[in-house]
């Protein structure tokens, strides 16, 4: 049986969402969006990545109408705070100092979108941190390692020891969560895993 090449693009320059979906499908090309990710006022997490997610993927569309289109936003909140990538190792110092030795929440928005058809999912996950000294916290801040991660941290790299637990989808806090990624590429008629569709 032939199987229809996916017309698939990854709206992101995030090599490790590129990594992920790579487990479901080498059949995508990826494009990165331009678009500007602030908050807007009283915004909750979950609508901040549903509408960032949105956001990405319409960006793309406009020079790639008849493609699907996948995208996705991370954020990491605590405490009512909703925590981005940090602006330098001065601020992933003390994000790390607020999460150190407590349970935050990680908010992942993805979208499949193909015209006009849109659809989107909310994954949250709950992950808690060990108890660490400041002194190990700034070692691994002025790595560099998470600057270009919500919350401060990798959890695929080095960042791993600072995670006592997870409930929930770890690819989620990575940055793309698989599961409900194949399901949304499934409802688009996207086959992943050697081209099955459903």
């Amino acid at each position: 049986m032939i199987q229809k090449k996916n017309n698939l693009i990854l709206a992101s320059g995030s090599p490790r969402r590129r990594e992920l979906l790579s487990r479901l499908t080498d059949d995508f090309r990826i494009v990165i969006p331009n678009t500007d990710e602030h908050i807007l006022p009283n915004e909750t997490p979950k609508d901040l990545v549903l509408r960032l997610s949105l956001k990405k993927a319409l960006a793309v569309q406009k020079n790639y109408p008849d493609a699907t289109i996948l995208s996705a936003d991370t954020v990491v909140t605590y405490a009512g705070r909703i925590l981005g990538k940090p602006r330098n190792s001065n601020e992933a110092f003390e994000f790390l100092k607020m999460l150190n030795n407590h349970t935050h929440e990680v908010f992942t928005g993805i979208c499949v979108l193909l015209q006009k058809n849109i659809k989107q999912k909310c994954v949250q996950t709950q992950v808690t941190f060990g108890n660490f000294k400041e002194s190990m916290l700034q070692n691994y801040a002025y790595s560099g390692e998470g600057l270009d991660k919500a919350g401060a941290y990798a959890i695929q790299g080095k960042g791993a020891f600072l995670v006592r637990s997870i409930n929930g989808s770890a690819s989620s806090v990575i940055g793309l969560p698989l599961y409900e990624t194949s399901e949304l590429l499934l409802s688009q008629g996207i086959g992943i895993l050697n081209g099955e569709r459903s």
